[in-house]
């Protein structure tokens, strides 16, 4: 018979039970604070209840009435300059946090509300509204609140996506020597999703000082806890990460204090993550002035217990209890505290002149100009306005600011790959904000391809080395992003990882300037993707994707698409400097080539939006990019052809030189764009679709296309060749063309 020895997890799992002695212990200002706070947020919400049933909100109003004990008692421990970010149900923790950073004293309802106080929420009441005075210029709305000054980092609309970049401005507090921590707020539904899971094995890991505050609300929409998962307790996650994790009482805002309190002292004291999971209840349905049992999905009997068991309720009787407020000062701060709502209510809301008598509509100057629609996709590029722009003469264009200078430096052949490592070598000794992470890059001389050679050496703080986790550390990547202290450039082995990690990418990183408000100060996501493209290499289906086209559908991010060595480190110099989020594509086919490149000047950028002219012609212009450029100069030399050969260089939409595309296409009349990728996913197809938009009349043919077949290349040699684009294709697409 085997032997049987029982394991015990490595970290603590505690429940924590406030007592009546903990209540009458507790700072009378503590407590005052605790009920100020709550019934604000209750106010609040309450009242956002009444506009979404008048129909004045427009989208979700996910209210958090019954949940406010979690956020008060959580938040009250931290400080302005710790971070939280919240789930799509999160105005409770960023009024807590909010209201906390203007009132670190606390509020005293009993006397008028000051100016501060009042304009945080008028300012949050605008953003549920979708109004111009909100925080996010009415873009975040409900769902997408933020607020950096206070440390409220945004809440989010997908389940689970805001945590990743919890752990980023954890990581950012902690290497800037700071004491502070990050709270990332999520409910039950969360817990079981991956991106979840990797972060908190990630956090642990790097013993990053981030807390998982799991709202457990028992209802994901209607799904109940217990359906959802074997094991409802779900603090019982930490156990598998070794993460000391605490259980708490969530309608009990003094029990999620003191947990809070020792949860934080942890992370201070440099020991690493947190779990708190605070048990709570939604006294009204996933979205609206409903309960739950109007659904069908809870019991009115169930609601009962659960009301019972108010957070604002039991505060305010312990505070009467304990002799620091009377019944009438309770009554006249809950007075005072809707008198505040209506007021900021009557400065945003009018009668409305073609309704019913008594309905109200939104004032028409509250709204956001139709013209501020697309401002903040991405940002103006005014980060240029100081940096030196070189070119070696084959770039045209406007670009960014005067124009480039003709490069000065020294050129030499130079291996693709081995300037790669130089400039990034360069970068990180000149600028210590930089932050390489990914999967092996701090082993192996310089990861699986030499990419960042003598990094880890020189910079062993600097060079992270992940775990297998694309969602966890993109999204880290994009949390150190958003905080601003860092640039972080990200390594994806492959460009087809980009979709293990999509929702980080598109949703989150991608959409975060614009969708919180786009135009203020430190609105930037400065971050550089580092991806390869690898096309022939034997690899198969899921290793061989070339991104661009849909990328360049993507809002918010910018494309470089090097081909030399002397454009591969402009490039990556323009996307370090650059405040917006940029991919640098690298193909694996010119990491062994060997073209000009720089020897002694590694500090020039190319300009945001120029393209390169690699061959001027007057039959026909090709516009490529990456290794597919010189596959088509190959194609054009074996014909001999009189053809202009545009190397795109910048593939994004914000940044294509169209000064150069259109005078090549007016002076050819003809067209032949010419890519790798696959048809379905083809940059080409959306290009040609904006040139023939642009160039109508100038055409003599309609555009045309060299791209690969529908499917994904293979791992046979055969049929991976003849699943992609090289220079045979483009030689029979030019024949086809012309008639050469």
């Amino acid at each position: 018979m085997p032997t049987h020895r029982k394991l015990a997890p490595a970290s603590p799992w505690t429940e924590v039970t406030a007592t009546k002695k903990d209540w009458h212990g507790a700072d009378p200002r503590l407590l005052t604070s605790m009920f100020t706070q709550t019934l604000l947020i209750r106010t609040f919400e309450e009242y956002v209840l009444d506009l979404a049933g008048q129909g004045l909100v427009h989208g979700p109003a996910h209210s958090s009435i019954g949940q406010e004990g979690g956020a008060v008692g959580s938040v009250l421990p931290l400080t302005g300059a710790d971070f939280v970010g919240g789930s799509h149900r999160g105005h409770h923790q960023f009024l807590a946090k909010a209201l906390g950073y203007v009132a670190p004293g606390g509020i005293d309802l009993r006397r008028p509300v000051d100016a501060e106080v009042r304009t945080v929420l008028q300012r949050s009441l605008a953003e549920i509204c979708g109004l111009a005075r909100g925080f996010c210029r009415g873009r975040g709305g409900s769902m997408h609140l933020q607020w950096r000054e206070a440390g409220a980092m945004g809440t989010n609309a997908i389940v689970g996506g805001g945590v990743p970049q919890a752990a980023g401005f954890a990581w950012s507090a902690r290497q800037a020597g700071t004491d502070a921590v990050s709270v990332t707020y999520f409910g039950d539904g969360a817990v079981n999703i991956g991106s979840v899971l990797e972060t908190m094995n990630l956090a642990a890991a790097w013993k990053l000082p981030v807390c998982f505050f799991i709202e457990n609300n028992k209802y994901a929409v209607s799904t109940h806890v217990d359906e959802a998962t074997a094991e409802p307790r779900l603090s019982a996650r930490g156990l598998g990460f070794n993460i000391p994790s605490w259980r708490v009482d969530g309608m009990d805002p003094l029990a999620v204090y003191l947990a809070m309190s020792e949860a934080v002292d942890h992370m201070r004291a440099g020991q690493g993550p947190t779990i708190v999971e605070a048990e709570v209840y939604r006294f009204f349905h996933q979205n609206g002035p409903f309960p739950g049992s109007a659904f069908g999905y809870r019991t009115k009997g169930e609601e009962k217990e659960w009301r019972a068991r108010d957070p604002l309720a039991l505060v305010s009787r312990q505070l009467v209890e304990n002799g620091v407020l009377n019944a009438d000062e309770i009554e006249e701060c809950t007075a005072r505290a809707k008198a505040v709502m209506a007021a900021i209510g009557d400065e945003l809301l009018e009668p409305d002149p073609d309704g019913k008598p008594g309905t109200r509509r939104i004032r028409p100057s509250e709204w956001p100009d139709p013209s501020f629609r697309d401002v903040g996709v991405r940002g103006d590029l005014s980060e240029f306005d100081d940096v030196r722009l070189a070119d070696t003469g084959t770039g045209t264009g406007t670009g960014t600011g005067t124009g480039p200078d003709a490069f000065q430096g020294r050129l030499e052949q130079r291996k693709f790959i081995d300037v790669v490592a130089e400039v990034m070598s360069r970068r990180m000794a000149e600028d210590a904000s930089v932050v390489v992470m990914g999967e092996d890059v701090h082993r192996l001389k310089g990861g699986t391809n030499g990419a960042t050679k003598g990094l880890a050496e020189a910079h062993p703080d600097r060079v992270l080395g992940t775990p297998i986790s694309e969602n966890a550390f993109a999204g880290l990547a994009g949390g150190i992003a958003l905080d601003g202290r860092y640039k972080p450039v990200v390594e994806f082995m492959y460009a087809d990882f980009m979709w293990v990690a999509a929702d980080q990418i598109f949703n989150q990183i991608g959409k975060a300037r614009h969708m919180f408000g786009g135009d203020g100060q430190g609105s930037g996501v400065p971050l550089v993707l580092r991806s390869k493209v690898a096309m022939g290499t034997g690899y198969g289906s899921q290793h061989s994707m070339d991104p661009a086209g849909i990328l360049a559908t993507a809002p918010g991010w910018r494309i470089v698409a090097p081909s030399t060595p002397f454009d591969y480190v402009g490039l990556m110099n323009s996307a370090l400097t650059c405040k917006d989020p940029v991919v640098v594509l690298e193909h694996t086919d010119l990491y062994n080539s060997v073209g000009p490149g720089p020897v002694d000047d590694f500090d020039y950028c190319l300009p945001v939006g120029k393209a390169a002219v690699r061959r001027t012609g007057s039959r026909i212009t090709v516009v490529s990019y990456l290794a597919m450029t010189n596959y088509v100069l190959e194609a054009v030399e074996q014909l001999g052809l009189d053809a202009e050969v545009i190397d795109l260089r910048w593939l994004d939409r914000a940044s294509l030189d169209w000064d150069t595309l259109g005078a090549s296409i007016r002076k050819t009349n003809n067209v032949l764009i010419a890519e790798q990728g696959p048809i379905g996913t083809s940059y080409g197809g959306w290009l040609s679709d904006e040139i023939q938009r642009r160039y109508f009349d100038w055409l003599d043919q309609p555009v045309e296309r060299v791209q690969a077949g529908e499917s994904s290349p293979s791992i046979s040699k055969v049929l991976e060749r003849a699943a992609i684009a090289r220079t045979e294709e483009v030689v029979a697409a030019l024949q086809r063309v012309t008639g050469n």
